[in-house]
């Protein structure tokens, strides 16, 4: 099958500022995110309609510095974890993730459940660190992941606890499509449930994403009291229903406001 070239890679750019070998490495890095799998030399060629040599240069260098690595058997390239490492979540000179891990294994072990930390970045959220639960049927994630702000207890928790005119700005650009019948497509819905979000201290969703799958998620607060980050408890719906929501977030609540502490400190 012809691989189709993604339609927002840059190259022969006419600004005088911009660096060609430097677009054609990212738009590598980016096409290559897309496929977890990697990419032989071969493909990355017809896929961004670069000459071999050129791609062969810029694969070796990205290699050589730690952002590629090469399978010597399959000869494919795929991304490694440097760049989630320059881009992990602070908050002045604190590293969030490091103040989030110890509360997210104690959560973890007080609900046997998967814990995750993401953050807001553009229109979405992005996990940023995981604690996959106990249990042998488990949520199980991907670093790096964007997630919707709209139809899950995290995205949820981003978009309401965001100063007023951002929230503002956010909610008026999202596309509220639907993923299950529980889905708000509603932008005044949406805003009232913000309002309930704040109110409550938490966020939930019941299979609103993804059937079977229900969320908690609580507001991580920064050193001035913004929003920081969101920590979050996923489960399957019939481990954790919806009459046990409560419960849930007063740990999940917890579990935040030590990490709050700790990024304040």
């Amino acid at each position: 099958m012809k691989q189709a070239v993604a339609p927002n890679f840059v190259r022969g750019s006419n600004d005088s500022g911009t660096v060609p070998a430097l677009e054609r490495a990212l738009d590598m890095l980016e096409h290559l995110h897309r496929h977890p799998a990697g990419l032989t030399l071969s493909q990355f060629s017809v896929a961004l309609n670069l000459p071999k040599n050129a791609v062969f240069r810029i694969a070796h260098t990205l290699v050589a510095r730690g952002y590629l690595a090469r399978d010597e058997g399959t000869l494919r390239f795929r991304l490694t974890a440097r760049l989630l490492s320059l881009g992990q979540p602070r908050n002045g000179d604190v590293s969030i993730v490091e103040c989030a891990l110890g509360p997210m294994r104690d959560l973890r072990d007080e609900t046997r459940e998967t814990v995750q930390l993401g953050v807001c970045t553009g229109s979405e959220g992005v996990i940023v660190e995981k604690v996959e639960g106990l249990h042998a049927l488990r949520i199980a994630v991907d670093l790096g992941l964007r997630f919707k702000l709209y139809n899950n207890a995290p995205g949820k928790v981003l978009l309401a606890f965001q100063p007023p005119g951002d929230r503002e700005r956010l909610l008026s650009q999202l596309e509220l499509t639907p993923h299950t019948s529980r889905t708000i497509t509603d932008r005044d819905e949406l805003r009232r449930e913000c309002q309930r979000v704040i109110e409550q201290g938490y966020g939930t969703d019941w299979a609103e994403a993804d059937e079977g799958i229900h969320c908690v998620a609580a507001p991580i607060l920064g050193r001035h009291r913004e929003l920081a980050a969101t920590i979050w408890v996923s489960a399957p719906s019939r481990r954790m229903p919806r009459e046990t929501f409560a419960a849930v977030a007063r740990k999940a609540i917890c579990a935040a406001d030590i990490i709050s502490r700790r990024i304040q400190e």
